[in-house]
């Protein structure tokens, strides 16, 4: 057989083990030994937390996310002032030779 290797990336594997993870707890519950009643409710349960930390989790993101812009808009600035300081020196340098070849 060939051994291929199979590349997956982290998004895709974290996203297939919250799914199956999804899954096995419903089944769960669908088939527990409650009544329709308690079922529901602890469904419900269940479904509030976890939109609770779904988007306590999308606040951490964004909030990283934020810094990381903000880190790359810092970088850029600092990248930018180097490279006009560079393009002012090489003018110098070209004006100064220019007057010292053509004089």
């Amino acid at each position: 057989m060939d051994n291929q290797e199979t590349k997956c990336s982290a998004p895709a594997v974290a996203l297939a083990f919250l799914g199956g993870a999804v899954a096995g707890v419903v089944a769960g519950l669908l088939l527990a030994p409650k009544s329709g009643d308690e079922t529901r409710r602890a469904l419900k349960g269940h479904a509030r937390r976890a939109e609770e930390e779904v988007l306590e989790r999308a606040k951490e993101a964004r909030a990283a996310l934020d810094e990381t812009i903000e880190r790359g808009k810092h970088f850029i600035a600092a990248k930018t002032a180097d490279v006009e300081a560079a393009v002012k020196a090489g003018r110098e340098s070209m004006k100064d030779k220019m007057d010292t070849c053509c004089n």
